[in-house]
């Protein structure tokens, strides 16, 4: 094939590109047709005419080197398009922590890294479950950069699925050892206790123990979310994991019996213990203050196991295998694991309980004293086992 052939057929094969080649070729001494302008592609510098007849070796040797680099401009350039192509497009979060909280630290890293975020969160009853469920749907074809979850069973669950990218960056390594996965699959920040809320209006100052709750008490004006989802499926689960799979079952029926009220997810209870129209009710520490600031007669204490330890559940954030843009999303993690951010959502209204080091100074009193009870929180990292079991028994129980 003529040089001049193979230097059309190099130019043609550019068209997708993003840039303009066409100058390139003007810029060496002759125009292609099929680029830029129209008619004959005119002689390049250094064909020299001897009357009518063209020297034909000089224009085939000029032909040749612009050839050559055009190949390498289009190597060069084409390689450059394929590594802008790879790390653009915006950073995909799944987040199942209330958007109300998680939006404003998520698009705080956007604007300060430059880094396009593109969040999906997910409704209130069904939000961790629910996303967690959708990554193993999406295993094939993964969609999520990173996750970031409002609790641990779900990452429990998709780590043991092998869909979590290990990554230890400094994020993790501020993260005491019982709140992140050895390998670096995920690590937890930023967390909530497990509380028994009460309407002081309604049972006075006093808190009451419902989980000494006897067989046969009177429990209609006792509230708790449905146990498929969230926070409370941990609840049961790690008392699963304690009491076993007989003692619990009978526990939940003798609720049942009593005539508990069980409602779509931890706000609700909220709402309905600050209403009045339950006089006391499980849920988290967020959902409890949000009641005290819209200055409804609610107290709460902690949920004390049968040996004193509490239930303290932290976010968790995991970087998914297979994620395309995974330098970004370690950035994000790191963000996520930092002082910053821990200090952030615990001055926010939800003040959740910093799990890294932070300077105390900068936390409120309420928040400085719920840390001394995440201090005594149960051991939750090893429950993967467990949650597959009583996840399967309350699928069972509230199957369509």
């Amino acid at each position: 094939m003529k040089p001049r052939k193979i230097l059309e057929r190099i130019l043609s094969s550019t068209k997708n590109f993003p840039f303009d080649l066409a100058r390139l070729v003007e810029a060496c001494g002759f125009r292609h047709s099929g680029l830029r302008g129209s008619g004959p592609v005119s002689a390049p510098k250094g064909v020299v005419e001897q009357g009518n007849r063209r020297d034909v070796h000089g224009a085939a040797k000029s032909y040749l080197v612009l050839a050559l680099l055009a190949l390498a401009a289009v190597l060069v350039l084409g390689l450059c398009w394929w590594w802008r192509q790879a790390h653009s497009g915006a950073l995909v979060v799944y987040c199942a922590h209330d958007a109300i909280y998680a939006e404003k630290i998520l698009r705080d890293f956007e604007k300060r890294s430059g880094i396009p975020l593109a969040i999906r969160f997910d409704t209130e009853a069904t939000k961790s479950l629910g996303l967690a469920e959708l990554l193993i749907r999406e295993k094939a074809a993964p969609r999520c950069d990173v996750f970031w979850d409002n609790e641990l069973l779900g990452m429990l669950d998709l780590q043991e699925r092998g869909l979590l990218q290990p990554y230890q960056g400094p994020g993790y390594a501020r993260i005491p050892a019982p709140f992140k996965a050895p390998d670096g699959s995920w690590a937890g920040f930023a967390a909530r206790l497990r509380v028994v809320i009460y309407n002081t209006a309604k049972i006075g100052t006093t808190p009451p123990n419902l989980v000494a709750l006897l067989p046969g008490s009177d429990l209609t004006r006792i509230a708790v979310a449905k146990p498929l989802y969230g926070t409370t499926l941990t609840h049961y689960t790690l008392l699963w994991r304690l009491w076993g799979a007989e003692k619990v079952k009978s526990w939940h029926s003798d609720w049942r019996v009593g005539g508990v009220k069980e409602l779509n997810g931890n706000a609700a209870v909220k709402d309905a213990v600050a209403d009045g129209v339950c006089y006391a009710g499980f849920t988290d520490t967020d959902d409890f203050f949000e009641a005290k600031d819209d200055h409804f007669p609610v107290a709460m204490i902690p949920v004390r196991l049968d040996d004193g330890k509490t239930i303290c559940i932290p976010n968790t954030v995991a970087i998914l295998r297979g994620a395309r843009h995974s330098r970004s999303a370690r950035k994000l993690v790191d963000f996520l694991l930092s002082e910053e951010t821990e200090l952030a959502l615990a001055n926010s209204t939800s003040r959740q309980i910093p799990l890294g080091p932070v300077s105390t100074e900068k936390l409120s009193a309420e928040v400085r004293a719920l840390a001394h009870a995440a201090s005594e929180g149960e051991d939750l990292t090893s429950l993967g086992g467990a949650r597959a079991d009583c996840l399967a028994w309350l699928k069972s129980i509230y199957a369509p």
